[in-house]
């Protein structure tokens, strides 16, 4: 029980994949038919931002477990950041440059509707406020070139988060940007949370802390530009779920140590919390704009907790496959996080293209787009997108981050 040193948490590696996908779920699911959405999935895949939360408070557990020992970390500051910069930069990298081309694709065969806007100044500006009569085409924006290289300057230096604007480029590459702030602030951090004592109440005092943007944000009825993404992305905003997860850890270390883990009724009362935390969240999500909000910062950071503490319970499979697939998916997570929306690009382009084309295509290309427009996406073919999503990002995260990782590594004189 108090083996806690170079534990692998299988249950954990296992959530990480099933967030990463639970996070596709919520980014493509909606592009499909209403009439072919089941409703109870499509409410079910409504909080996205739960599976996101949870897994910055699940980096902060992971790398409290990995590098924190005895209140201290196990290996100087440069090394670590050395570490997480080459675990990022790479796969960075690489989303961006396969987003360039996918929208340089799309825009060349331009099959509308979606792809009139195809570009990579195109962006969305980020707000919750209500638009009475105006359509959401008034939020669509053309990036002028200061603009643009402006947004490629924050990209290239991971502080795309730090744009509480608009998303650029790939959207969910903002969350690489909030990840590695999390990492530059672990080692000073780490230790003295670790060392805390009371970290039940710290853990209080941080989810306080968490609620003040968004009741500031409430009280002042700023639901718009630039507030939304403020409260969205910045890693300063979110640095509390990062803490939460060092303080699970120190906790559920401090009960591994004793011995100590919850009894039935104690793991089935936080189930219980996770479930009901969702379902509250689904329906509220209905009501009154604050309570996107709350929801999305803070109030459901109780139920995070709770899902991480039951996973990390999970025990140990017998079976060493099932281990090293568990390991294999988990690694990929981060891919399946940056990757999936070019590859949903190419896939559902591809669909309505296959489902439209006929041999006078290569004659009169334009009549061959506005037919490929016109095709819905089938939901039948959604699962193997998803399976292809997932072997595209387990091959890249193996052959191509991995070895620009350990390139780098070499590069900087780390081992």
């Amino acid at each position: 029980m108090g083996r806690t040193g170079t534990e692998r948490f299988i249950g954990l590696e296992w959530l990480r994949f099933l967030l990463a996908v639970y996070v596709i779920v919520f980014h493509t699911f909606h592009a499909y038919p209403e009439e072919q959405r089941p409703f109870w999935l499509t409410e079910l895949t409504g909080v996205g931002f739960f599976a996101t939360s949870s897994f910055f408070v699940l980096s902060g557990f992971l790398l409290a477990h990995v590098y924190s020992q005895d209140g201290r970390l196990r290996e100087p500051a440069p090394r670590f950041w050395a570490k997480r910069f080459a675990n990022l930069y790479p796969l960075h990298l690489f989303s961006l440059a396969l987003t360039a081309v996918v929208l340089w694709i799309i825009a060349t065969a331009g099959i509308p509707p979606d792809d009139t806007n195809a570009s990579i100044r195109f962006v969305i500006y980020d707000t919750n406020e209500d638009l009475g009569d105006a359509s959401r085409e008034s939020l669509h924006h053309f990036m002028s070139d200061g603009e643009l290289l402006f947004n490629l300057g924050l990209q290239l230096l991971l502080l795309q988060a730090w744009n509480p604007y608009y998303l650029t480029f790939n959207p969910p590459l903002w969350s690489i940007s909030t990840l590695f702030f999390f990492y530059l602030t672990f080692p000073l951090l780490a230790p003295r949370l670790m060392r805390a004592q009371h970290k039940p109440w710290w853990l209080l005092v941080t989810l306080a802390i968490y609620l003040i943007p968004p009741l500031w944000i409430i009280i002042n009825q700023e639901y718009g530009i630039p507030h939304t993404g403020i409260l969205h992305r910045m890693p300063l905003v979110r640095l509390p779920e990062f803490v939460a997860g060092i303080l699970l850890y120190g906790w559920f270390r401090e009960h591994r140590l004793k011995g100590w883990q919850p009894r039935l009724p104690g793991m089935l009362g936080l189930a219980a919390l996770i479930v009901g935390s969702v379902i509250a969240a689904i329906w509220l999500l209905k009501g009154e704009r604050f309570w996107y909000f709350l929801l999305h910062t803070g109030l459901l950071l109780p139920a995070q907790l709770a899902l991480l503490y039951l996973c990390a319970l999970a025990p140990h499979p017998r079976s060493e496959r099932t281990t090293r697939w568990a390991q294999r998916l988990a690694s990929a997570s981060l891919p399946l996080f940056v990757l999936h929306v070019p590859i949903f690009i190419l896939f559902s382009r591809s669909e309505k293209f296959l489902g439209a084309a006929s041999a006078d295509c290569l004659a009169d290309w334009s009549s061959c787009a506005l037919q490929a427009g016109d095709q819905p996406l089938s939901l039948w073919f959604y699962p193997l997108y998803l399976l292809l999503t997932i072997m595209v990002c387990v091959w890249t995260q193996e052959h191509a981050v991995k070895p620009a990782r350990n390139w780098m590594l070499r590069r900087m004189g780390v081992r």
